[in-house]
């Protein structure tokens, strides 16, 4: 099993990042998938989560109309769109697959985001 994410960087407040994760080694239409984040000091929040179908999303209060979730089935693997960056928005950002029958979850490695002028 492999969630890799990529996308991350470095960027200016108001500015925008796709994040990408790329999933593979099990049943991917059967996972809900999230994204969470830790930044320094922190405990890990979720960001954002999709259902399995895609039909179901849910944020952060922090990211409510900044950030979207999708998913392309098809070839195992989610995004998230950032938009209008904050500084606090900074953090390392995680991955997840939560299996609907199997009850598995699974983490990627992370990605650095950073939001600096």
């Amino acid at each position: 099993v492999q969630l890799v994410e990529s996308g991350g960087g470095l960027v200016q407040p108001g500015g925008s990042l796709r994040l990408s994760c790329a999933a593979s080694g099990f049943t991917f239409s059967n996972y809900v998938m999230s994204w969470y984040r830790q930044a320094p000091g922190k405990e890990r929040e979720l960001v954002a989560g999709l259902s399995n179908a895609g039909s179901s999303t849910n944020y952060a209060d922090s990211v409510k109309g900044r950030f979207t979730i999708s998913r392309d089935n098809a070839k195992n693997t989610i995004y998230l769109q950032m938009n209008s960056l904050k500084p606090e928005d900074t953090a390392v950002y995680y991955c997840r697959a939560a299996g609907i029958f199997s009850g598995f979850t699974y983490w990627g490695q992370g990605t650095q985001v950073t939001v600096s002028s």
